[in-house]
């Protein structure tokens, strides 16, 4: 769940959720699909849309580095990301996208802490 003065930013087209606008102050600030916050991003309220439609969905797409409570690191693909949790999925030489495959699943909890899944590149 999500605090209740985050501001859905959907996109035009398809209404597709793309993050939130925050209030900070006088300010505004970013949190992205995975509850992370983008200090980077205008500090403006166009600025921060701007930033979101800028930003997309792309990159839920994309390898992460998954930290387990082993200490072990696996590399894992997205396979659901909500306000309730984010399922990441082990990506073994390509094993998440594999037609029968069974890989392991990881439940993290929302937001998601950098510590535990970073990108890869």
């Amino acid at each position: 769940m999500t605090p209740a003065d985050w501001i859905e930013h959907r996109r035009g087209i398809d209404r597709e959720l793309l993050g939130w606008i925050v209030p900070v102050g006088e300010r505004f600030g970013v949190v992205d699909l995975l509850g992370r916050p983008h200090p980077d991003a205008p500090s403006d309220w166009v600025g921060a849309e701007e930033y979101l439609e800028q930003l997309g969905i792309s990159y839920l797409a994309d390898r992460y580095v998954f930290a387990g409570p082993d200490g072990n690191e696996r590399l894992v693909r997205l396979g659901e990301v909500s306000t309730a949790g984010v399922t990441a999925v082990a990506d073994d030489f390509g094993a998440a996208s594999a037609v029968g495959a069974h890989p392991e699943r990881f439940r993290l909890p929302f937001p998601v802490p950098e510590a535990l899944l970073r990108r890869v590149g």
